[in-house]
């Protein structure tokens, strides 16, 4: 499933738009809890705005065309993530501003370098 969904990531990246802000976003890479496994690929554009590629693989209500988790298929549907995601999406925001966009001069490097500690995520 990894190898697969780091093989997909150039192809879901592809046409993220080049407008002047730094190169910067994240992979979430989430294995659900049946046979589903989602990937999701947050870039910022705008200087502070995301976007997301979402990929998904083994989860038919999502139109997986088998239960695969290594089979990854562009979603369509409007996503931002899920509850378990959200906890990553504002360790990076809160960095965005920190590094990015609250000093003088924008610190690509400070934010790159600024990790979520580890542990378990919603306790």
């Amino acid at each position: 499933m990894e190898k697969a969904a780091y093989d997909l990531l150039p192809t879901l990246l592809k046409d993220v738009p080049s407008d002047g802000t730094p190169g910067a976003g994240w992979v979430v890479l989430h294995r659900g809890a049946d046979t589903g496994a989602y990937l999701l690929a947050y870039t910022w554009v705008w200087d502070n705005a995301l976007e997301i590629r979402v990929a998904v693989a083994g989860q038919p209500a999502l139109e997986c065309p088998d239960l695969d988790p290594a089979h990854f298929v562009a979603l369509r549907r409007p996503a931002v993530g899920c509850v378990w995601e959200l906890a990553v999406l504002e360790h990076e925001r809160a960095g965005w501003v920190r590094h990015m966009l609250a000093p003088a001069s924008p610190d690509l490097t400070g934010y790159l370098n600024d990790t979520r500690a580890e542990g378990p995520v919603g306790r």
